[in-house]
């Protein structure tokens, strides 16, 4: 399979997976969760990476602990060998058979199967970009952070070839530095909490896509009360109207559109003729 975001984005709208698709007794950031995203059609996966007390990656949301192990624990001040005896437990918060799983299990067991969003990415930069190389997985894996001077730096010190989106909020101040920088910057996400902030208007859209550049929508909620796509959320999708939700985010021209949903957004967008270009 070879790997190109922005020729794979003229094919389609491009399905992210965040943290997997989870549910029932199989929880998010596990091999399983991404296994099942890929069954119901996802493009991408979106992953936590973390990292131990002895420096051993792995995936795992922070700060995350008690709602998804249900233990008063930090794994950051655990060194791997402890970290892999824990079990997640499910959404009645019942231990299940499913562990925490090393960075450098999942790239195996992913490698040149689908795009994959690295998370957390900014926590531990060369370690992760180390593993990335080591597996020669630079055009599979997509890093996204928020836009500074620090993170463009390093981008074009030490990974200029690794796919990047900044991650901007309502407006877009950094398109034209990163366009003059050597660093394979593929797109924006945008984030907005409602249709009228400047990186929703049509314009914006329309100029990113004539610079040559993909743009990255989130139908996901962490907090209702902090919409992230104007409320044309998966909650709305699921709730309200699929055409309200998913449908507005693909008529409007994103390439991405990051979903707790994906085998429900793949199939509605190819029901709909939206998936495909």
């Amino acid at each position: 399979m070879d790997f190109n975001l922005r020729e794979k984005a003229k094919e389609n709208i491009i399905v992210v997976a965040h943290r997997g698709a989870a549910g029932g007794n199989i929880p998010c950031n596990t091999l399983a969760a991404y296994e099942t995203a890929l069954k119901q059609g996802a493009d991408m996966i979106e992953v936590d990476v973390s990292v131990s007390a002895d420096g051993k990656l792995f995936l795992f949301h922070p700060m995350m602990e008690h709602a998804h192990l249900n233990k008063p624990l930090l794994l950051r001040t655990l060194p791997f060998s402890l970290i892999k005896k824990l079990r997640y437990v499910n959404f009645d918060n019942t231990p299940t058979q499913f562990g925490i799983s090393s960075f450098e299990e999942f790239l195996e067991q992913f490698k040149g199967r689908c795009y994959i969003n690295i998370d957390k990415f900014w926590s531990n930069p060369e370690k992760i970009y180390s593993e990335i190389r080591r597996h020669g997985m630079e055009n599979q894996i997509l890093v996204k952070s928020k836009p500074s001077k620090k993170v463009f730096d390093f981008m074009e010190s030490f990974a200029p070839e690794l796919p990047f989106m900044p991650i901007v909020n309502e407006n877009c101040t950094c398109h034209e530095e990163l366009m003059k920088r050597n660093i394979n910057y593929i797109g924006i996400e945008t984030c907005f909490k409602t249709d009228s902030a400047p990186v929703a208007q049509d314009e914006f859209i329309e100029k990113i896509h004539s610079d040559g550049k993909l743009l990255w929508v989130n139908s996901i909620i962490f907090n209702h009360k902090n919409q992230l796509a104007g409320g044309h959320s998966d909650d709305t999708s699921l709730t309200v109207s699929e055409d309200e939700g998913w449908g507005y985010l693909a008529d409007k021209g994103y390439d991405f559109i990051q979903t707790d949903w994906p085998g429900m957004v793949v199939s509605y967008l190819k029901d709909s003729n939206k998936y495909y270009k």
